[in-house]
């Protein structure tokens, strides 16, 4: 079925969504810092049930010359082609709880028709609160955590996790254009901006992934596997500090980002929203109380 405004069409099962779910966005474009929106996009749909409801038009979205699409070539004849997609999801987290997930590239033209029709589908399914992710790469150390900037209108989590609040003019992503849209409406929607280190900013940098992860976690509840992203990053960070430690040059780059994060955080003192009063992290007993007071919660709303 296609929408009004003929930007994607729907499935034919799609009625069956149920209402009141978390939308999760992440789209793959002008800006992915340590490769973090790509590889969280191709984690949930490698490892997490999900359904396609939505299709987007990519004909009418992408310019193929700015980024043209992957063909293969054996010999003499074209094998397989692979057009880029943009599409939402019905997802189910690792317990099953079933949330919206929008994937795919950042639309090239028509951002104000692709804003109106994620209004549409937000009305639509009556969805409960927006949360996007994006990185952009800072003069940071990878041997600190990785802080995030949050906007929107959630004062909650940019007050819990929000590290940097700059006054600033920026190129903006699709996702800003519907986050403000969504803002005039009153819908409660978070951006997650990650800073991620500078000198990493070009690789695929594992916990780029887990921090949007676990900012995604910390807006909605949702519980995400990233056991394997976080066994990749150990083994990443192995190679990066081995090439750190033969460099002494990248040893004083290092050591000044380090020096100037310790000095920024002694000023502007955030505390995770992982800690307790104490600073301490929450033993597995804690978090699994926690955990079921929060699907007790869920349940008591759901009747």
């Amino acid at each position: 079925m296609r929408d009004p405004g003929g930007l994607y069409d729907l499935s034919l099962d799609a009625t069956t969504v149920p209402a009141g779910l978390h939308l999760v966005a992440g789209l793959t474009g002008f800006s992915d810092a340590g490769g973090a929106v790509s590889q969280v996009s191709e984690y949930l749909l490698d490892n997490l049930e999900m359904r396609e409801i939505a299709a987007f038009d990519t004909d009418a979205l992408l310019d193929y010359r700015a980024r043209r699409p992957i063909m293969t070539f054996v010999q003499d004849h074209l094998t397989d082609y692979k057009p880029a997609k943009l599409s939402l999801y019905l997802a189910k987290d690792e317990l099953g709880q079933p949330f919206l997930l929008l994937t795919g590239f950042e639309p090239d033209f028509q951002w104000e028709r692709f804003s109106q029709a994620i209004i549409q589908l937000v009305q639509r399914y009556q969805v409960r609160d927006t949360t996007w992710v994006h990185a952009i790469p800072m003069p940071t150390p990878h041997t600190r955590p990785i802080g995030v900037t949050v906007s929107g209108n959630r004062t909650d989590l940019i007050d819990a996790m929000s590290v940097w609040k700059p006054s600033t003019q920026l190129p903006s992503n699709a996702l800003h254009l519907v986050e403000y849209r969504l803002a005039e409406l009153g819908h409660p929607t978070a951006g997650f901006v990650l800073l991620i280190p500078h000198y990493l900013s070009d690789t695929e940098f594992p916990m780029a992934a887990v921090t949007a992860l676990e900012s995604i976690s910390a807006a909605t509840g949702l519980i995400f596997p990233t056991e394997k992203l976080r066994e990749e990053n150990r083994d990443f960070i192995a190679k990066v500090d081995d090439q750190v430690e033969n460099n002494p040059e990248l040893q004083r780059l290092v050591g000044t980002l380090e020096a100037r994060h310790d000095s920024y955080m002694e000023e502007n003192p955030l505390p995770s929203p992982l800690v307790d009063e104490s600073g301490e992290l929450p033993s597995a007993e804690s978090i699994a109380a926690e955990l079921e007071k929060f699907l007790a919660n869920r349940r008591d709303d759901d009747r």
